[in-house]
């Protein structure tokens, strides 16, 4: 079993990898589970199910970035987060703020939190406070913004293009020397089906001795338009292959709905590659 230590926000972690990230949603409206854990008490019981699961971080959003979606003002997501984050251990898991707000990331940060997720794709200011607090940070790429995204999304090479968008920040991500960074290609955020497609096909191009690799396709619609499967609750099976293809190509943490579903999925996929010496 291979760990690797990480010190974020003054709090010690082993990882494993590929690790898996679940999601907590504390929206009304996040297009899978919108509204489920909206109920702090809610929202930790899931948090402690999903790490039984084998998660082994916790992201946390409060503001849907779903297609279409509409922003939420400052104190509505701090409302949602602050809640939650005050009944959460800070030493057991490693605990990721999905936000795009300096001072929602400001007020995790002060309360704990380890990692900031940025789907803006690396705000410089949040990337400052992540590096003032010795967070790590995960930037994602996107093409637009959630409420016009998927309107009419055009690359003339997306895989090439995705890379050379983290690619042009590679001194200013350097300078910050946090922790560790992770890039997303934003699977679903300003890309077509085939977008999507090709960047899964094609993770390995976006590897960078600078940073992880961190992929987030659970449940997503690229399945839906693939197979028929408009209920996100029926792309579980789609999401679990789209996981284990990307552990195999080196992706450090999967981002997921799923949880106990995934990690049996990784763990027999781990099995199957790796045969012990004796066979």
């Amino acid at each position: 079993m291979l760990m690797t230590e990480f010190n974020f926000n003054q709090t010690t972690f082993e990882l494993e990898f590929p690790a898996i990230m679940g999601i907590l949603n504390l929206t009304p409206d996040s297009f899978s589970d919108g509204g489920q854990f909206i109920e702090p008490e809610n929202a930790v019981d899931h948090v402690n199910l999903m790490v039984s699961q084998g998660a082994q971080i916790i992201d946390i959003g409060a503001e849907s970035t779903r297609p279409g979606s509409q922003p939420v003002d400052e104190q509505e997501e701090l409302s949602r987060i602050l809640p939650v984050l005050d009944q959460l251990p800070k030493d057991k898991f490693i605990i990721s703020l999905d936000t795009t707000k300096t001072s929602v990331a400001l007020a995790g940060l002060q309360a704990g939190v380890h990692l900031i997720n940025d789907v803006s794709g690396g705000n410089p200011d949040l990337m400052k406070l992540a590096s003032r607090f010795g967070a790590g940070f995960i930037a994602m790429h996107r093409q637009g913004i959630p409420q016009s995204m998927q309107d009419a999304p055009s690359y003339e090479n997306v895989v090439e293009e995705v890379n050379q968008f983290f690619q042009n920040r590679r001194n200013e991500f350097a300078e910050l020397n946090l922790p560790r960074l992770w890039i997303d290609p934003g699977i679903g955020f300003g890309k077509t089906l085939e977008h999507n497609l090709e960047l899964m096909r094609n993770l390995e191009e976006l590897k960078d001795p600078l940073w992880g690799l961190l992929l987030g396709s659970s449940r997503k619609s690229w399945i839906d338009h693939l197979c028929d499967a408009p209920n996100p609750i029926d792309r579980i099976a789609g999401s679990l292959v789209s996981a284990v293809d990307a552990a195999s190509k080196g992706v450090e943490i999967i981002r997921v709905h799923d949880v106990a579903q995934t990690s049996q999925a990784l763990h027999v996929a781990k099995a199957l590659a790796n045969p012990p010496n004796s066979r």
